[in-house]
């Protein structure tokens, strides 16, 4: 899947392009997140790293809004006055980076995606979800995964608003996976019938990406 807008290659793009080439940081490990919190591979870390693709928009709260579309009953368009108006919700949820660092107990707040399967209704034919960023940023997951408990779109951190470097207005949290699949500076959420590999998917990295079976690249 690509975007008109997607990003421009980069000096961070070749390098995790090549780690996936070469299987960088694989311990060929598998474990469970019932049996131990942090997974195979990866380092805790008490600050969060900032990685984007060299592009950061400013989106004010004004100017953001939020598309819901595709393979649903119900097509929404919001403003963020509509978005702030829907049930809010708060999760307390680990992160876990493809590039090996993990963070505990991020203090989330936004609208959990069952709420907004509840709005949008998806049709029975919606099989996956491609998210779309207002950096020109993709990813991919199955709708399963996207219906996961503490998913969520997410507004506040900590009890501050996102920042804008962590993705702020909204970026989308989706604990169980690699944290590329959590868009930052969420735009556009698509309901697809067929799978559509993203950005970083069709770069060489996993199409699913959990991190207690270490699914970090392609054919992992």
């Amino acid at each position: 899947m690509t975007d008109d807008n997607e990003p421009p290659e980069s000096k961070l793009t070749r390098s995790k392009q090549r780690w996936a080439r070469e299987g960088k940081f694989l311990t060929g490990k598998v474990t469970r997140p019932e049996e131990q919190r942090l997974p195979p591979g990866q380092h805790l870390t008490a600050d969060w790293p900032v990685l984007d693709l060299g592009l950061m928009p400013n989106i004010s709260q004004e100017r953001w809004r939020l598309d819901v579309y595709g393979a649903v009953e119900q097509t929404i368009y919001w403003t963020w006055q509509q978005f702030m108006a829907q049930p809010q919700t708060q999760f307390v949820s680990d992160i876990h980076c493809v590039t090996t660092w993990s963070r505990y107990d991020n203090q989330w707040e936004g609208l959990a995606t069952s709420d907004l399967l509840a709005a949008c209704q998806p049709r029975e034919d919606a099989r996956f979800v491609a998210l779309h960023s207002y950096d020109g940023y993709t990813t991919n997951l199955p709708i399963e995964d996207f219906a996961a408990e503490d998913a969520l779109l997410a507004h506040s951190w900590s009890g501050k608003p996102l920042e804008q470097e962590h993705g702020g207005p909204v970026r989308f949290v989706v604990p169980h996976l690699y944290f590329w699949k959590s868009a930052k500076w969420l735009q556009r959420i698509e309901f697809l019938t067929e799978d559509a590999p993203g950005f970083w998917e069709v770069r060489g990295y996993h199409n699913r990406g959990d991190p207690w079976a270490e699914q970090r690249y392609s054919g992992d």
